[in-house]
């Protein structure tokens, strides 16, 4: 067998098995209450936050996506997620002792938004 199909069918097998983790890994929440029982109602508010964070700035992109404005409009959607966000995430970090302003949550906008530029990169080399 070659080098390259060492390392094929060494992929092949990390697939199945990462597939196979994933499908019974404990959910990261769950695994903290139980680890960590007196942080989890710290980790559900900032779970919370960035789930919030992350589905609003999805909804942006898709909106913009559909009017075909998706470039040269970041300050358009980073204000549109901000408003739908913003009042909820300080409430949901100031519960788990984060103190947020406008600053913070833009920055923790700009943050979800580059790492999901990372992954629709690598999915993009990936195809």
């Amino acid at each position: 067998m070659s080098f390259l199909g060492v390392l094929e069918a060494i992929g092949k097998g990390f697939e199945k098995g990462l597939k196979w983790a994933l499908t019974y890994a404990v959910p990261v929440e769950k695994l903290v209450a139980l680890l960590f029982p007196s942080a989890a109602p710290i980790a559900a508010e900032v779970i919370d936050a960035t789930t919030l964070i992350q589905n609003a700035v999805l909804l942006v992109e898709q909106k913009y996506a559909a009017s075909g404005q998706q470039s040269g409009t970041g300050a358009d959607k980073l204000s549109e997620v901000l408003l739908l966000t913003e009042q909820t995430v300080t409430t949901l970090l100031g519960k788990a002792g984060v103190q947020a302003d406008t600053s913070y949550i833009s920055s923790l906008v700009s943050a979800v938004v580059a790492i999901l530029n990372v992954q629709q990169a690598q999915v993009s080399t990936a195809a």
